[in-house]
């Protein structure tokens, strides 16, 4: 399987060594190279992989699958909604030192990257990603575009909703819902719901002006 990552900058390649993590435990795959829009990059090596050029060239180069290696939820989201829309596969990394309970859930083009750990019920949606040494207890649930960054570890029966970010070594107590398109500032303690397209931040957390 030839697969192209969508982004070089510092996420992308996270995502790389996933997928070069997948095929050095015998994952029958190939990472083609990169696209990514700044122009500078094509031409170059990052990680000893080819920029082979912008993000728009994909239908020119020969690939089976796609992931975006890209950390902007917003850009993430439209990106994959056109990308879908044109009929592209992508695929799904997950890191071999993952820890995954057997009935977890996990859709197309997901990252989960190193040290991850999703407990019994866990689900994780399409395009979303579970940052380094992230941890989701059980029955919790990752929507769609969202991004959980390092170091974060949330309860069990939490929700963190479409497209929401959050911010690394941010914790969260059970039964907690984080709404779509918010943002959790870095060391949170999220003890109360988020609402949608709500920026909280400080322990414990409090909505930011």
């Amino acid at each position: 399987m030839k697969i192209i990552v969508m982004g070089a900058s510092g996420h992308g390649q996270v995502v790389a060594d996933v997928l070069f993590q997948m095929w050095t435990k015998g994952r029958e795959m190939e990472i083609v190279g990169f696209l990514d829009d700044d122009a500078a990059l094509t031409g170059t090596k990052v990680m000893g992989l080819n920029v082979l050029g912008k993000l728009a060239d994909l239908p020119s180069m020969p690939h089976d699958s796609i992931i975006l290696g890209i950390g902007d939820n917003a850009v993430r989201a439209r990106l994959y909604a056109e990308l879908i829309g044109a009929g592209k596969r992508f695929v799904t990394a997950i890191h071999p030192s993952a820890v995954l309970a057997p009935d977890v859930v996990i859709s197309q083009g997901a990252v989960l990257c190193a040290g991850t750990v999703i407990n019994t019920g866990g689900r994780v949606g399409e395009n979303a990603i579970l940052n380094t040494c992230a941890s989701l207890d059980h029955h919790s649930v990752l929507e769609a575009h969202s991004h959980v960054a390092p170091g974060v570890h949330l309860a069990g029966n939490v929700r963190v909703g479409e497209g929401a970010l959050v911010g690394i070594g941010s914790c969260a107590v059970p039964g907690i819902s984080i709404g779509a398109w918010s943002v959790v500032g870095a060391g949170t303690a999220v003890i109360r719901d988020v609402p949608e397209r709500t920026t909280v931040g400080g322990v414990p957390a409090k909505p930011l002006a």
